[in-house]
């Protein structure tokens, strides 16, 4: 094989190991959403589970362009166990109740089936939100990502408003 050939191929197999770009980096993989859900119930947090696919552009605009992003704000951060999940893939991951499953299973039993799809989950593997289904624009995702989370965080955080001494509660009075 001549030097070109091998360098081409090199290419060709980086390439082919490296796409889709995000996948190795932001969101990490599911492996163990029980382990997650206790992570997240220890600071009173949603967790977060993108459903994708490889080579799906959708997927890759939502991840590249907000949930990414949004998984490295520290404001986020305190809010959100954020994993993602592929709907087609055979991995092996445990569900929230402990159960090995496979993520293409997880996402069937969760009735995902369009990519790419948002949904938060309480501790225990209870949907917090509305699933959110597909991506328009960056900005309206951006715009209902944000809604999704508030009203995640209003069912998981509901004394926090009206705590005394909050701003919360001084408007109530």
């Amino acid at each position: 094989m001549t030097v070109t050939r091998r360098w081409l191929l090199f290419l060709v197999i980086v390439a082919w190991g490296g796409a889709p770009a995000w996948a190795a980096e932001g969101l990490p993989l599911a492996r163990d959403l029980q382990q997650d859900g206790a992570a997240a119930r220890a600071r009173n947090a949603a967790v977060l589970v993108a459903f994708v696919s490889p080579h799906c552009p959708y997927c890759e605009l939502a991840l590249n362009e907000v949930l990414i992003p949004t998984s490295r704000n520290p404001e986020y951060q305190e809010k959100l166990v954020m994993r993602r999940v592929f709907t087609r893939g055979t991995q092996p991951i445990r569900d929230f109740a402990g159960r090995r499953t496979t993520q293409r299973d997880f996402a069937s039993q969760h009735g995902v089936y369009w990519v790419p799809t948002v949904i938060l989950f309480d501790a225990d593997g209870s949907p917090l939100a509305k699933p959110m289904v597909g991506i328009t624009t960056v900005d309206q995702y951006s715009f209902d990502l944000d809604q999704a989370i508030a009203q995640a965080m209003a069912k998981l955080r509901p004394r926090e408003k009206a705590e005394p001494g909050s701003a919360a509660s001084s408007r109530l009075q």
